[in-house]
């Protein structure tokens, strides 16, 4: 008796008869392949979201200019 509910392996052929390896033909209109799709989509937005934060507070630090009381040194080239 073979086994109906076995999990079809990436590289397997596809179910739907195509000739197709599975992660070529039918990965993706599987709930699970949808799954893995907005996960990627929303780790990708965390990881840009932390650089545009990034960026944006190392622009608003540099261009504050120096502390009060802190003059240009230009032998070290930088503020004391």
């Amino acid at each position: 008796m073979a086994a109906t509910n076995a999990k079809v392996g990436r590289n397997d052929l596809c179910t739907c008869g195509s000739g197709k390896k599975f992660k070529n033909c039918c990965e993706g209109k599987s709930p699970a392949g949808r799954t893995s799709n907005v996960l990627l989509v929303v780790v990708a937005a965390a990881v840009l979201g932390g650089i545009a934060a990034g960026v944006l507070s190392f622009r608003e630090a540099s261009s504050a200019g120096p502390a009060p009381g802190k003059v240009w040194s230009p032998e070290h080239g930088h503020f004391h």
